[in-house]
């Protein structure tokens, strides 16, 4: 990575037509085949003092645990210098929720930075459920947030500062200047991170009531400040991820209700004695709705039926397409995201400038260009996109035939945002960080209590003021009323017919009648667990891959950051990653030793297959069990089931692990550790 500087061409790059800087398959990270890997070398190694973090800091161990399996009170803060623990453990969390599976490349990543999502990735309905729920977490919750501002601004009362707001928008408008202003405005909010607090001065989005004012958060008091609801968190950014979860089972819900003919407006006033036997078929199956079209009358004309598999094809086909866009939109809201806001070790005012010197030439441009020669652009352009086909087409001909790639060489990636991370690419570089070191960052903490409900401690940089306004206009006295607990809140709807169109339940005989399919199931369950040891050792593949996804209540699970306990052919052991050669790698033992401090690197350990980690290719994340058998193992039993990974090497061998209770971490790790430019499928 070049050491010279700030120059021309990191401000506003140019796309490189041949890249061939890094090509090839790399071994180490310390090849630096991306921006990523060079980052997180030089950080690790080269960083100030003043910045380091635990996993910076020099050591005489092989690898240090820096608070693996403990509380995050004993766990060293920052691990990363410039980021808190909390902020990372947020990146990871979401990291891992989002890679399912990586294939390493050997061309020159887009933008100098890997694990960018591939063109043709694998669609699942659990990969588009997690890319619905990063929309909201990024996309939904700023657009929130900026209509809350722009809620306060419209309300007067913070009076000062709607008064400067609208001195400078009708001067503007008095003298022409209008936008010139605007076009200042975004290069000053660039440039200057200082003026953002100023102009947009922070307030919890779920205290802020839709006319400027101070609400009652909708879950009864304000337990986080990034939230809707402002609902108690136990680590950071946990809320959010649990309302971006909801939101896409609400969304299920009321659709499910649909299809299902759900209709309590329709229904006797008395209540049915022989409906309160019948669960919610809401809660219970999607062909409720089949039902309800044989309850209908029509079950006769779905027998003819014609449209039902041609569009069923049809939306299962755009669903990829329609993952993979909303993908790409949030990609690109977390770029520009971290664009403003770099976080270590990436660049602090480089991208900054280079936005700005985008933005700027606008300014010169407003002042000459009048609404008049603008509309006629405008309605110009319209005119030729509609009816300019023949030149259109001839010159993205002429394109593709002289210049093959020039839709990829003008991805935001690759000119504006060249360099710049996502969320899951500044995730895995600060995961290198602690690699390049041998000092593996501790995974997120497991907390099994709920979060208290009480208020949290509210300061300046979640709740301030521009001048000598109050925040949100509002006393002290009123701020802490609505923001003390209230168990009342959370149950409030818009009406009775809402309330209404909710309720799910089941009645007292549904309720039995589920509990004694739940006691059945789990009895068939915990039957097949045990015919599955006589399948295993009869020599069955799938019994022995299903052997340990469902581990004992009293086991202990906790591993790593060196041995890592996982089944292998059915085989109880360890997987362990020794990095006492150049290149490290991992294994697998069943020798049961191998959890005493130190003994991963002991050469007396025979394992059953080792694997340099630079010879990896793939990593695929596998589940324990099939999709429905997971769901019914978890609805029965009430129990996490342990999944597992599948490890491709360069030569097209592929190595299954099973039963592994830290298998996001496992993954982690290895993704981490070398020189491979992954692809995100």
């Amino acid at each position: 990575m070049s050491t010279e500087g700030l120059v021309f061409k990191d401000l506003l790059p140019v796309p490189d037509t041949n890249p061939t800087d890094h090509e090839g398959a790399a071994t180490t990270l310390r090849d630096a085949p991306t921006e990523s890997h060079a980052l997180a070398h030089e950080a690790a190694v080269a960083a100030h003092p003043d910045h380091k973090g635990a996993a910076q800091i020099d050591h005489d161990q092989e690898v240090v645990n820096l608070g693996w399996n403990e509380p995050k009170e004993h766990v060293s803060n920052p691990l990363v210098g410039g980021l808190s623990n909390e902020d990372l453990w947020l990146l990871v969390r979401r990291f891992n929720k989002q890679m399912y599976h990586v294939k390493e490349i050997t061309t020159a990543p887009p933008g100098g930075l890997d694990m960018n999502i591939a063109d043709e990735e694998e669609f699942s309905p659990d990969k588009l459920r997690a890319n619905v729920e990063r929309l909201y977490m990024t996309i939904g919750i700023g657009m929130m947030a900026f209509g809350k501002h722009i809620v306060r601004i419209r309300s007067w009362r913070e009076a000062r500062r709607t008064a400067w707001f609208c001195t400078a928008y009708f001067l503007a408008w008095a003298f022409d200047l209008i936008m010139p202003l605007i076009s200042i405005t975004l290069v000053t909010l660039i440039i200057y991170p200082r003026s953002r607090e100023v102009l947009f001065p922070p307030a919890p989005i779920a205290l802020v009531s839709s006319s400027g004012g101070v609400q009652k958060p909708k879950a009864g008091t304000l337990g986080s400040t990034d939230s809707v609801t402002g609902a108690p968190e136990n680590h950071k950014g946990e809320a959010v991820e649990q309302e971006a979860s909801n939101f896409v089972n609400g969304v299920t819900h009321i659709a499910l209700s649909s299809a299902t003919g759900k209709h309590p407006q329709g229904e006797p006033p008395e209540s049915d004695a022989q409906d309160d036997k019948v669960p919610d078929p809401t809660a219970m199956a999607v062909t409720a709705a089949d039902a309800k079209d044989d309850a209908d009358g029509g079950a006769s004309s779905k027998k003819y039926d014609k449209t039902k598999v041609p569009m069923e094809n049809a939306m299962w086909t755009q669903m990829r397409p329609i993952m993979h866009a909303i993908a790409d939109v949030t990609d690109t809201w977390e770029r520009f995201a971290n664009m403003l806001e770099p976080t270590r070790p990436f660049p602090k005012n480089k991208y900054h400038f280079r936005l700005a010197g985008v933005v700027a030439p606008l300014v010169l441009v407003s002042l000459f260009v009048t609404s008049y020669m603008f509309m006629k652009g405008v309605t110009f352009g319209i005119g030729f996109g509609f009816f300019g086909d023949p030149v259109i087409s001839r010159g993205l001909a002429l394109l593709n035939r002289k210049y093959p790639n020039w839709q990829k060489l003008l991805e935001l990636r690759n000119t504006l945002l060249k360099g710049v991370p996502t969320n899951a690419q500044l995730a895995i570089t600060l995961l290198r960080i602690g690699e390049a070191n041998k000092a593996p960052l501790p995974p997120p903490p497991h907390i099994s209590e709920p979060p208290p409900e009480q208020p949290a401690d509210i300061s300046e940089k979640e709740l301030r003021a521009t001048g000598a306004d109050y925040p949100l206009n509002a006393t002290q006295a009123e701020l802490d009323e609505a923001m003390a607990y209230d168990p009342t809140v959370p149950h409030e709807t818009g009406g009775e017919d809402i309330n209404q169109a909710k309720d799910s339940k089941h009645g007292k005989k549904g309720t039995k009648i589920l509990n004694f399919f739940r006691g059945t199931v789990k009895g068939g369950v915990e039957t097949t667990m045990t015919a599955d040891k006589v399948k295993a050792a009869a020599g069955s593949k799938h019994a022995k891959n299903r052997l340990g996804a469902v581990p004992a209540k009293n086991e202990d699970l906790t591993s790593g950051p060196v041995e890592f306990k996982a089944r292998h052919d059915g085989k109880k052991g360890h997987v362990y990653i020794t990095t006492k050669a150049t290149i490290p790698c991992i294994a697998f033992s069943t020798d049961k030793t191998i959890e005493k401090i130190g003994s991963a690197d002991r050469e007396d350990l025979h394992p059953l297959w080792s694997l340099p980690v630079g010879e990896i290719s793939e990593l695929k994340k596998v589940g324990g069990f099939g999709w429905k058998a997971k769901l019914v193992v978890g609805w029965a039993m009430g129990r996490e089931v342990a999944d597992g990974l599948i490890i491709t090497d360069r030569r097209g061998v592929e190595t299954r692990l099973t039963a592994m209770p830290l298998r996001d971490e496992l993954f982690n790790r290895l993704v981490a550790m070398g020189g491979q430019k992954w692809e995100c499928w």
